[in-house]
């Protein structure tokens, strides 16, 4: 009891005192042996090559080492094949001169200096095999279809087991499915056979992996029957057997379940785990669901699970109890080395489980713990050792075994004693880099014995550094959660224990993250094209950066097409392999950043393959076909063509669309045709090349569907009717011997047929001039009559019109513009369509002079009117004029001729004007009368304007030019004078009078503007009449007269529609207008720039 109280004791002390972690003491310190590398347990080695055991280990001094073989020592001297490399204990074994099975035997590495001992696992050596199987003579199997089969591999036993494999004698896989699949133990289960099970060289595999070679079984013929149906059955297990079974699996291993179940039809194998659920993220399903597979098995993957083999006859179920042991597995871990100084504490801890529970043995220095020498400071406590003031000279190496039926667990670790000032082994004036926002952790390892208490400063030691933003490890690490520019800067990291001080600097520089500022974008290209992606990068001015590209996760291929930019990857002529994601990385020495984009490289599909005619019918077929390969673009739809080899071979028509997602359609098709189709697919791109034509299906003859279509009726000449039509096609005619049945009546007579045949016309004669007739056209083969035609509409042939427009009346609507009335003509006198009327009109002679001119002009009124204007008339002339009607054949008779005069209008400018007899004060003026006088001129108006002359030097100093100036000087003197008379006294001259009598707004004054002449039009035919307005667009606008445009007719300047609209305008010459207070001066007289009027008699 008073042992137990101590105990209890010393724990309390550890774990309220100082805890002596693992440390990594320096190798240039004392130390007990650390074994750093050794063999496996199970050491399966190739026979054919040097047998090496691996036993690497250090310590100060450097350890020596020896082995046992199966439990006593093992001499190496006195084995010429076996040496131990120098500076280490590992063998080699030469097996040149010996057998290497000789060899196989179990190892234990010990390395010992004087601080300990360690020592290794037990190595078990086993030499790798793969035997050859028996020669046996197998005899071929018969089976009946339907029966299930079951064909065993037995492979001899190997090491490791063999992988198995069932090929035929070509080496190539034989096909499995749910209906044959291989078991665990690599025979070959059948379902259920089949006739094309039937076959010689059903040949099992075994790999063995360690020598890489490959054994055969004698080939298996299987010779299956038919000769009647086989029964249906509902599921039987083959394996397992019964309704249940058991498994034992270890942790962490992988188990395999498997359920092969026979019946017809084969069935299907579920699975499902009675007590639970199965663990989704381990768990897979192997051979058509017949194997299921859990890895990483725990102890929660007990119990039972059920397989269910299913057909539509019924179902059966097998249970497999799962039972799962653990071999020996550390709970937290392995015992760590201890490094006390004297006086101090520590606990080695050696924790573990397992099913069952395994047992804790401990030895110190390879001997088991009760025969070694007895130490106060120690004690064991099941799975701890205790050491409380430890001493000088209690360095050893302590091993811990922990053991059950399915393996064991050995691990060292040794306590070494020492005192020992601190050193810190970082390096001293280290940099550490590292990207703004991400952890900073900058090292202070160190050793002491005591273990040294680490402290941190930062640039000034004003402080020391164990609060937010920082954290300070137990192993002494500073760390910076989220590293600031402001966080850059010198550190000082500083060990202290009872011995000593040391202290070391580090120094932190905080980076600019790398970021991709224009990431790749998601291209879609098509094939042959170019494309490029971009990456642009911002990173810190420091890193030196480094782009790379890969695509799907691998290097670039070799290909010059690919161009690798500072900021971009172009792909030239892209192809369908370039498909893919590429992704852009830029790298720096402390952080990277990536982008992907996929490239996806589309074409025009494939031709669609394996056109196949179906369901054949009088008049339909069913077409199915293979799509041909879409290059990444889905199919949108399929255009289906034909052709009509018998009537219009080597044209291709459309015959219908289907979406992309079908693969058949039902067509439509017509009677007497020889039809070949194929298909073409149409994606985002374009439309594939066509497929290979079908077969060739022809349809039976049938009298025709369809009639012809643009039947008219007309007539060419007075008395006949042509009757014609557009002909059916050969596709349409349906059968041999297309002929139509031309039928025709007049309206409420009977109706006469006649029957053509290789024509679209026929023309009957002897008919009354312009009668409506009713008319169809039946289409008839040698197998019939088509459908009742529908009736058209037309008239026989036309004749001149026999009468002429009566009551003809016209009325002066202005001097250039005149209105004829007409009464409409009766129908049965037109003798054919109305197409209108025609004005013919002609100007006799000028009222001025009576000269003849009759130049006769036309203008058409179409359609059905009953007036109509003239317009460009000349003013002031005699016009006659007759009015016709006409049809299609052509005009009728002409009115009575009649005449009217138009009233005068603006006259043309003087033919010339000149100045005569000038001298200083008078000139004479002299002109001649306008050609075009459009009435009776009345009178002149003169106008003028003075005009300064140019001075120069040397033209002013002679004579006769200032004789000139005073003569001209004069004249204008005596102009004003008159001028300002005639204003003064109000005075008009008589030419004045009579214009103010006509108040005529077609007299032009001289324009204010630029002081010269008002202009006249010279164009007698396009004169404005008087007492109008010409607007500036140069549109007609009549006075007093409701008429519309439609009045005037298709001659001349205007137009008109059949509907009697007006397309064209009647246009003048657009002049200046003034009001009548425009003919005098709108300014103050003036010597310089006053404007005067003269009017005289003619």
């Amino acid at each position: 009891m008073m042992e137990r109280r101590r105990m209890d004791a010393a724990l309390l002390v550890l774990l309220l005192g100082h805890l002596a972690t693992a440390l990594e003491v320096p190798l240039d310190l004392p130390q007990p042996p650390t074994i750093t590398h050794q063999s496996p347990k199970d050491y399966i080695i190739d026979p054919r090559e040097n047998i090496i055991i691996h036993c690497e280990a250090k310590g100060k001094p450097h350890p020596s080492f020896s082995w046992t073989r199966n439990g006593t020592h093992f001499d190496i001297d006195q084995d010429p094949n076996v040496t131990m490399k120098p500076h280490s204990g590992t063998l080699v074994v030469d097996i040149s001169r010996a057998k290497a099975e000789h060899y196989e035997s179990v190892y234990q590495c010990t390395a010992r200096n004087k601080h300990g001992t360690a020592v290794s696992n037990n190595i078990v050596v086993q030499q790798s095999r793969s035997p050859l199987w028996s020669k046996e003579k197998i005899k071929p199997i018969v089976v009946q279809e339907g029966v299930s089969l079951v064909l065993p591999c037995r492979p001899p036993a190997g090491l490791p087991p063999p992988i198995i494999f069932w090929m035929d004698n070509y080496f190539q896989r034989l096909p499995q499915s749910s209906r044959v699949s291989q078991s665990l133990n690599g025979d070959l289960y059948f379902s259920n056979v089949l006739k094309e099970d039937s076959r010689n060289d059903y040949i099992c595999y075994a790999r063995f992996p360690y020598t890489q070679t490959i054994q055969q079984k004698q080939p298996i013929t299987v010779k299956v029957l038919s000769k009647e149906p086989a029964d249906e059955r509902k599921p039987i297990f083959l394996i397992p057997s019964g309704p249940s079974s058991s498994k034992t699996v270890l942790r962490g291993q992988v188990l395999e379940m498997e359920c092969i179940a026979e019946g017809l039809p084969t069935p299907e194998i579920s699975w499902t785990k009675v007590s639970g659920d199965l663990p989704a993220k381990r768990t897979s399903f192997l051979h058509y669901q017949r194997t299921l597979r859990i890895v990483n098995v725990s102890e929660s993957d007990a119990g039972d699970y059920r397989c269910t083999g299913r057909n539509r006859l019924g179902s059966v179920h097998h249970t497999i109890h799962i039972v799962v042991n653990a071999a020996p597995y550390w709970i937290s871990g392995a015992p760590r080395n201890l490094v006390l100084a004297p006086g101090e504490n520590g606990v080695l801890t050696c924790r573990a489980s397992g099913t069952p529970k395994p047992s804790v043995t401990w030895a110190m220095n390879g001997i088991p713990i009760e025969n070694s020498p007895k130490d106060l400071s120690r004690t064991v406590d099941k799975d701890t050792i205790i050491f409380t003031v430890v001493q000088t000279g209690s360095s050893a190496v302590y091993q811990c075994n922990v053991s059950n039926d399915y393996g064991y667990l050995l691990s060292n670790a040794f306590v070494n004693v020492l005192s020992e000032p601190p050193r810190v082994l970082t390096p001293a004036n280290k940099v550490y880099q590292v990207i703004k926002n991400h952890r900073a952790l900058m090292d202070c390892a160190s050793f002491g014995s005591p273990i040294p208490n680490i402290t941190w400063f930062k640039d000034s030691r004003s402080s020391t550094l164990d609060g937010d933003p920082y954290i300070l490890h137990d192993n002494g690490t500073l760390e910076i959660h989220v590293a600031q520019a402001h966080n850059s800067g010198k550190y000082t990291c500083v060990a202290r224990n009872s011995l000593g001080i040391y202290e070391n600097h580090i120094y932190l520089e905080v980076k600019e993250p790398t970021r991709i500022l224009k990431q790749p974008e998601y291209k879609v290209v098509q094939r042959g094209r170019s494309v490029v992606f971009e990456c642009k990068v911002k990173h810190d001015p420091s890193l030196i950066p480094t782009m790379t590209w890969l695509k799907d996760d691998g290097e670039l291929p070799d290909d010059e097409r690919l161009i690798v930019d500072a900021d971009s990857l172009t792909i030239s002529s892209v192809t369908e392999n370039d498909s893919g994601e590429y992704t852009c990385i830029m790298n720096t020495t402390l952080d990277h950043d990536s982008a992907s984009a996929q490239l996806t490289v589309v074409e025009r599909p494939d031709p669609p393959t394996d056109l196949e005619l179906t369901d054949q019918k009088k008049r339909s077929v069913q077409l199915t076909w293979t799509p041909g390969d879409e290059h990444n673009s889905p199919i949108q739809k399929f255009l289906i063509q034909y052709e009509d080899i018998m009537h219009h071979r080597g044209h291709w028509h459309n015959l219908t669309e289907v979406p992309g997602t079908k693969t058949t359609a039902h067509l439509k098709l017509s009677p007497y045709v020889h039809y070949t189709f194929r298909v073409l697919a149409h994606n985002g791109v374009d439309f594939s090349r066509p497929s290979v034509p079908s077969r060739v299906f022809k349809t039976d003859a049938a009298a025709p569907d369809e009639n012809p279509t643009g039947v008219q009726g007309f007539g060419t000449e007075h008395d006949n009717l042509v009757i014609s039509w557009k002909p059916l096609s050969g596709f349409q005619s349906n059968g041999p011997g297309l002929h139509y049945k031309v039928s025709w009546r007049p309206v409420g007579g009977e109706w006469t047929t006649v029957t053509v045949a290789n024509n679209s016309k026929f023309t009957v004669s002897g008919t009354p001039t312009f009668v409506p007739y009713e008319i169809k056209v039946l289409a008839a083969n040698d197998l019939g009559d088509g459908p009742e035609p529908a009736i058209a509409h037309g008239y026989s042939g036309e004749d001149l019109p026999i009468a002429a427009p009566e009551n003809v009346q016209v009325m002066v609507m202005n001097s250039t513009l005149a209105e004829v009335h007409w009464d409409p003509v009766p129908s049965k006198l037109i003798r054919g369509h109305l197409k209108g009327f025609k004005v013919h009109y002609w100007r006799e002679h000028s009222l001025h002079k009576h000269n003849s001119h009759h130049m006769e002009q036309i203008l058409v009124f179409s359609g059905n009117h009953s007036h109509g204007m003239l317009p460009g008339l000349h003013p002031f002339s005699l016009y006659s004029f007759n009015v016709r009607v006409y049809n299609g054949k052509g005009d009728g008779p002409p009115s009575h001729t009649q005449q009217f005069e138009t009233p005068e209008g603006v006259p043309g400018p003087p033919t010339s004007l000149t100045v005569t007899n000038p001298s200083p004060d008078s000139l004479t003026l002299e002109w001649s009368p306008p050609h075009v006088r459009n009435g009776r001129i009345t009178g002149y108006s003169l106008k003028y304007q003075p005009a300064v002359a140019s001075r120069q030097v040397d033209i002013a100093t002679q004579g006769w030019f200032i004789g000139l100036m005073c003569a001209i000087a004069l004249l204008i003197l005596i102009l004003l004078i008159i001028c300002f008379i005639q204003r003064n006294k109000g005075g008009k001259y008589p030419v004045k009078e009579k214009e103010d009598a006509h108040t005529d707004p077609e007299f032009q004054p001289m324009k204010d503007d630029d002081c010269t002449f008002g202009e006249y039009s010279d164009n007698e035919d396009h004169k404005p009449l008087k007492g109008s307005r010409t607007p500036s667009n140069g549109t007609v606008k009549r006075d007093d007269s409701d008429d519309s445009l439609v009045d005037y007719g298709e001659g001349g300047d205007g137009q008109f529609n059949e509907d009697g609209s007006f397309i064209g305008q009647y246009s003048g010459k657009s002049v200046s207008r003034d009001t009548a207070e425009g003919h005098e001066s709108s300014e103050a007289p003036s010597p310089i720039n006053a404007m005067n009027s003269l009017n005289s008699f003619v």
